[in-house]
């Protein structure tokens, strides 16, 4: 049996080589037409996705990076701004408080100036007052000496 056995071994062999043939043949096809292009396809899209994804990221910093720039610009231009209103609202209030010190002044001059007038005028008013109560005391004292002596006479009458 052992050679019919390799008999039959041999004929399965030999019916099997063009199978075998036709694997080879197709397996050398499928790996040049199919799987070699595939492969280069795929290793292209992996590159593009990758590079795709590493410009998206350069892209996000550099966005990133340039909003910082701008927010640091915004505080920097807000800083100025409050600055120079903050230097306005000092020299507003420098010139309003020598504005209210001159005022102050002024009235202070018209002040006095009004109480010398006024100093002036009391002294005129009491030597005018004092001339007139003169006048009045001595028209009181004629009156007063006219009527006792129109009631003398008639006191010695009777």
């Amino acid at each position: 049996m052992d050679a019919a056995l390799q008999k039959a071994l041999g004929e399965l062999l030999l019916a099997a080589v063009p199978t075998i043939c036709m694997f080879v043949v197709l397996y050398l096809a499928y790996r040049v037409l199919v799987h070699n292009p595939l492969m280069k396809v795929l290793a292209d899209r992996h590159t593009k996705t990758e590079g795709a994804i590493a410009k998206a990221q350069a892209d996000i910093a550099a966005a990133e990076a340039k909003t910082a720039e701008y927010e640091a610009r915004l505080r920097e231009a807000r800083l100025a701004t409050f600055k120079a209103q903050e230097a306005r609202r000092k020299q507003l209030l420098e010139a309003l408080s020598t504005a209210i010190a001159e005022a102050r002044a002024k009235a202070e001059t018209q002040v006095k100036a009004a109480r010398e007038e006024i100093q002036k005028e009391a002294a005129v008013a009491k030597s005018g007052l004092q001339a007139q109560a003169e006048s009045l005391a001595a028209e009181v004292i004629r009156s007063v000496l006219k009527l006792a002596g129109q009631q003398a006479p008639a006191a010695g009458a009777q």
